[in-house]
């Protein structure tokens, strides 16, 4: 932006200077000419009161002197045809001046200023010749002078509005920097408000956007923590009515179910309070924890689980809990949208560009309508949690979440890839 303004700066100036040259430079030229012409005119005026005398001795010796000590040539045409001084043509402006007139006339080599003077036995005609080159005597110095003059008012204007634009530009990057600084998720950044009004305005604006976001952020985590809060009395419960069970296998079965949502609600709680930065983790030892963990529901509910994991490990972009939230997610998604029996597969593979690409495979009704499910939502009457859950893991992770067919066009496919 600083370069175009002082681009734009620079056209103004240029186009300003340009306006004032050319008419300068012309003027120059002319005035050139004119005081080259009014010096020839007083010449010739000098001249004349002596060729009036009609003594041709005095003035032959008078236009000898005039030629020697003036720049400008001149000639008498006398009326008997005597040519005195420098030679020259008699054109036609020298007949026209031989019937009493005065007059300047353009030659092929400059100009002619002519005194048509009356003598007893006719007139005689005083020519003065200014050359071209006396015509423009002096103009290219001037045009250089008037040259230099405009490129030094256009690298002033250049350098002021280069230093306009940077001391105009800091505040832009002070609102952009913080504006990117909220971006990626620190909070307390700030705008100063300096620079311009609109600046300033727009400064004001950024920082009350900032602190409105921080409010509701800070309002969602309170309603985060104080809903999971509430989750530990029925979870006291269920642990209790499961210390109460007489079956062993039972109790350890429904112990294992209350220590696993007893996790989840701590880690959303810390989560809650402190959102961490993405992390990394092994994602061959997390899906293959949450597959043997889903493999005792698969058993009681007849389903056959099919687990192909490449060996690890295999690091992505994403900490170990959020990678097991966003398995549960999937997994539960099977149970919930298929009826019990229906086999499902679970396939962990390195990806091409780094990371790991999940796949959780069913053999189930299959994706009634892949627009919803695309935008995280389900049509089995859902909040549909879980899916964004899957979403945001592979999106913190450079990743995305595909959804598709199963193998052989039948069932469902969901695949979560990992960068």
């Amino acid at each position: 932006m600083r370069a175009r303004l002082t681009l734009l700066v620079g056209a103004t100036a240029t186009l300003i200077l340009l306006a004032f040259s050319i008419p300068m430079a012309i003027l120059l030229r002319n005035s050139a000419a004119q005081e080259a012409i009014a010096a020839a005119e007083l010449e010739g005026q000098n001249l004349t009161p002596i060729v009036s005398s009609g003594d041709l001795a005095r003035t032959e010796t008078t236009v000898q002197t005039f030629n020697a000590q003036n720049a400008y040539p001149v000639t008498v045409f006398w009326p008997d045809g005597t040519v005195i001084g420098e030679p020259a043509p008699r054109s036609d402006a020298v007949e026209l001046a031989a019937l009493g007139r005065s007059l300047t006339a353009s030659t092929a080599s400059g100009r002619e200023i002519l005194y048509g003077i009356g003598l007893q036995d006719g007139t005689a005609v005083v020519r003065v010749h200014v050359s071209d080159e006396q015509l423009t005597e002096g103009v290219a110095r001037s045009w250089l002078l008037l040259g230099v003059i405009a490129v030094a008012l256009l690298a002033f204007g250049l350098t002021v509005a280069s230093l306009f634009a940077g001391r105009l530009l800091v505040p832009l990057n002070n609102l952009a920097a913080v504006s990117h600084r909220l971006a990626e998720g620190d909070l307390v950044a700030r705008a100063d408000a300096a620079g311009p009004a609109e600046l300033r305005n727009v400064g004001t604006a950024l920082n009350t956007l900032a602190d409105r976001i921080k409010d509701l952020l800070e309002a969602e985590r309170e309603r985060v923590a104080d809903l999971s809060h509430r989750l530990r009395t029925p979870l006291t419960v269920l642990r209790l009515e499961a210390e109460a069970m007489r079956d062993p296998a039972e109790r350890a079965t429904l112990e294992q179910a209350v220590a696993e949502v007893e996790r989840s609600v701590n880690l959303a709680i810390e989560h809650a309070r402190n959102p961490a930065e993405a992390g990394a983790c092994d994602a061959s030892a997390v899906v293959a924890e949450r597959v043997e963990f889903w493999s005792a529901l698969a058993e009681d509910t007849a389903r056959e689980c099919r687990v192909r994991l490449a060996p690890g490990p295999l690091m992505v972009h994403l900490s170990a809990a959020d990678l097991a939230a966003a398995m549960d997610s999937l997994l539960a998604n099977v149970f919930a949208h298929t009826p019990d029996g229906t086999a499902f597969e679970v396939r962990l593979t390195p990806r091409y560009d780094g990371g790991a690409i999940v796949d959780v495979a069913d053999e189930g009704p299959g994706l009634p309508n892949l627009a919803v499910f695309d935008r995280g939502r389900s049509e089995g009457g859902s909040t549909g949690l879980g899916l964004d859950i899957a979403r945001r893991a592979a999106a913190a992770s450079g990743g995305q979440l595909v959804f598709g067919q199963g193998p052989g066009g039948r069932g469902a496919l969901i695949r979560l890839e990992l960068g």
